[in-house]
């Protein structure tokens, strides 16, 4: 089966347990204020690559993140965006005996309860708490977002969070009261990890001839995002 994959990496340390090989996978449907990637936006970009010449990619380095716990990572863009091609790959994954993981934002267009089947750890991207911010923010409706957290929670799958606290908009002592609340409402939740806004993408805008909203926000302080974590990984126990 074909999809599109944006980029790859090989020895990925920041996209879930040990070692991993990433696979970014092209489209997305929100137009996050802060993306840094807008070049994995459009489903026609990217490179057609079959799942099984994938899967051959990831297994050159198995022994590599074997060794280390590691695994498999599908980001993007949005995987959930080509759900039959993301299953496919999965499952041949698995069938290889290789980790799973998803890294998203729980925004796609169905069949969450199948790829969920294959997945052993979800590394889910909260971009908003409520519907007005997550219009205003990710340029989407929560509603989807919602949806997939509702299978994420049905399948009982291991769950990572990640926010974005970006200044005047994601950050906020209420803001991170409500993030925490609807943290809670995840079962099996192991790790939360807060993200400091920066502007380190402003230049592929401009080399794309692309508007940047967030122009002149300054990066958010990274003490106070520690301080905001802390309080909610004591508020979920964590």
């Amino acid at each position: 089966m074909k999809g599109k994959i944006h980029s790859i990496e090989t020895l990925g340390l920041n996209d879930g347990p040990g070692i991993r090989f990433v696979s970014f996978f092209q489209g997305c449907r929100l137009r996050c204020a802060y993306c840094h990637n807008p070049d994995t936006w459009k489903l026609g970009g990217g490179m057609e690559m079959e799942t099984e010449e994938l899967l051959q990619k990831a297994l050159r380095f198995k022994h590599y993140f074997d060794r280390s716990g590691g695994g498999v990572t599908c980001s993007g863009g949005e995987p959930l965006m080509q759900p039959d091609f993301l299953i496919d790959f999965l499952k041949k994954c698995k069938s290889a005996g290789i980790h799973t993981a998803l890294d998203t934002a729980g925004f796609g267009i169905g069949r969450y309860e199948e790829i969920l089947k294959y997945t052993d750890l979800v590394i889910l991207d909260i971009k908003h708490v409520d519907r007005a911010g997550y219009r205003q923010l990710a340029g989407g409706d929560i509603g989807e977002f919602y949806k997939f957290a509702h299978a994420v929670n049905q399948s009982g799958k291991k769950v990572w969070i990640r926010h974005v606290v970006v200044p005047g908009m994601t950050d906020g002592n209420k803001h991170i009261e409500k993030l925490g609340r609807m943290i809670r409402k995840f079962d099996r939740v192991e790790k939360i990890e807060l993200l400091p806004y920066h502007n380190l993408g402003v230049s592929k805008y401009q080399s794309m001839g692309m508007e940047y909203r967030l122009q002149d926000l300054l990066p958010m302080n990274v003490e106070k995002v520690e301080s905001y974590e802390k309080k909610l990984r004591e508020t979920v126990g964590l």
